[in-house]
């Protein structure tokens, strides 16, 4: 998500138009590197029914956000991003999926300060819910991502996560909630990103089979909250055999049904 992609490289990227939620979503993205896969559908499966404000932080081709918009999970979206790519491909799949009316694409950094996010259009205290698939790989971890927007995307430097945190905070009104979808072995950190700024947290573990360690983790938290904490048992993504998604999120992926957890 950078500020320095060149416009014009948008316009070569011959971006690929992929379908969703069973061909109820149609969303452009580029036919390489980072793409919206099952994160970004899990994570606006997960905003709570009758949201109002939803807020969607490193929005990038605004997935997450325009699932939950589908799904019949939020009245209005904003989705914040940085990247030039992206807000371009963003601003295409607000329009053609017919939610110019409803969703709106803001360029904002959201590790910058205060003032400046509020200069670019992003709101303090007023959004009752804020989503956020951060970056995944703290600098030199991973396989190193072909191309400027998939690196920026899988990758953050030490201490983004919390700056994330702190920007999902600021934007939440009071009794708003910050939900995030993050790599298991990174719960430590999500933690402690969350414990300072939202309270009452649920913790979703999500795990490819039965028997199998958990490798996501949904965390939900609430600002302002006192309320303890809460450990969902684990989810299987699959059956002990074969590729079919389990029924929950077969229903989910096929557009039918939200996450209920």
């Amino acid at each position: 998500m950078s500020l320095d992609q060149p416009a014009d490289l948008v316009k070569h990227q011959n971006p690929t138009r992929d379908a969703f939620l069973g061909g109820r979503l149609t969303l452009s993205q580029p036919p390489k590197g980072f793409r919206a896969g099952l994160d970004s559908v899990l994570l606006g499966a997960a905003v709570p029914a009758s949201s109002i404000r939803l807020l969607d932080l490193g929005a990038g081709i605004g997935a997450a956000a325009l699932v939950a918009l589908a799904l019949g999970r939020a009245e209005g979206a904003v989705l914040a991003e940085r990247d030039a790519e992206a807000l371009a491909l963003a601003r295409d799949n607000v329009a053609g999926n017919g939610w110019a009316g409803r969703a709106r694409v803001i360029e904002v950094d959201i590790e910058a300060r205060a003032e400046d996010r509020r200069q670019a259009g992003l709101e303090d205290n007023a959004h009752d819910v804020v989503i956020a698939n951060p970056p995944f790989f703290a600098a030199g971890q991973g396989t190193p991502a072909q191309g400027r927007y998939r690196a920026n995307a899988r990758h953050m430097q030490a201490g983004s996560l919390d700056l994330w945190l702190r920007c999902a905070a600021a934007s939440a009104a009071a009794g708003g909630q910050a939900i995030v979808i993050y790599p298991a072995e990174g719960l430590g950190e999500v933690m402690a990103a969350f414990a300072p700024r939202f309270g009452g947290l649920t913790i979703l573990p999500l795990a490819p089979r039965p028997g199998q360690a958990a490798t996501r983790i949904i965390v939900r938290g609430t600002k302002g909250s006192r309320a303890p904490l809460t450990l969902r048992a684990t989810r299987f993504l699959h059956g002990a055999s074969g590729n079919d998604f389990a029924g929950e999120f077969d229903a989910i992926f096929r557009g039918r049904a939200a996450l209920d957890w």
